[in-house]
């Protein structure tokens, strides 16, 4: 199916030259002369290779068919990330390729969102959001105001990242997965 450039979004997968690609990231330009553009950057499915690729914004691609489907995260060894399918019980092994960053944010029976291709995985998505505990964090100085400071902190999962002063260790937080950034304090 073709789309044109513009339209194309993070997770989306692509043929470009007989080869699969996943999309990491897609953003596009509008210079205020010239051509708008559309900044693509993304993996090979065949090797893991990083591309980086520039298109006119109404360039067309080719997308290819992908059948997303929910599976529930069980555990992870050397061969890789496993996840069973609620309905059917099927289990899937993901490779750590696949996984890339977001690993330290999967959590036990978590539902991901994972892209199939030919019934091989290629994508997965985690929720936007998880739940952790501050476990190490620095003491808030006096005269920090609360709004604007934020102190660094590690996470349950070994993620450091930077939350508001008033946070203590065993604080949980909501914390977002794309980027690791503090969202918000845990409401439980």
């Amino acid at each position: 199916m073709k789309v044109i450039a513009s339209q194309i979004r993070k997770g989306n997968v692509v043929e470009v030259d007989g080869q699969l690609y996943v999309i990491l990231s897609a953003e596009n330009f509008h210079p205020g002369k010239g051509t708008p553009t559309t900044q693509i950057d993304m993996r090979r499915i065949s090797d893991g290779v990083k591309t980086q690729q520039r298109y006119k914004t109404t360039e067309q691609l080719e997308r290819a068919f992908v059948e997303d489907h929910d599976y529930n995260y069980l555990y992870t060894d050397s061969d890789g990330f496993h996840f069973m399918n609620p309905e059917s019980f099927e289990q899937l092994q993901i490779s750590k390729d696949i996984i890339g960053e977001q690993a330290p944010y999967l959590q036990e029976n978590m539902t991901i969102r994972v892209s199939l291709h030919e019934g091989n995985p290629i994508a997965v998505e985690l929720p936007q959001r998880v739940t952790l505990e501050v476990v190490e964090t620095e003491p808030t100085m006096k005269g920090q105001t609360a709004s604007s400071s934020y102190k660094p902190a590690v996470l349950s999962n070994g993620v450091r990242t930077l939350v508001p002063g008033h946070i203590v260790p065993g604080t949980r937080i909501v914390v977002m997965t794309a980027d690791g950034s503090y969202a918000e304090r845990a409401k439980d």
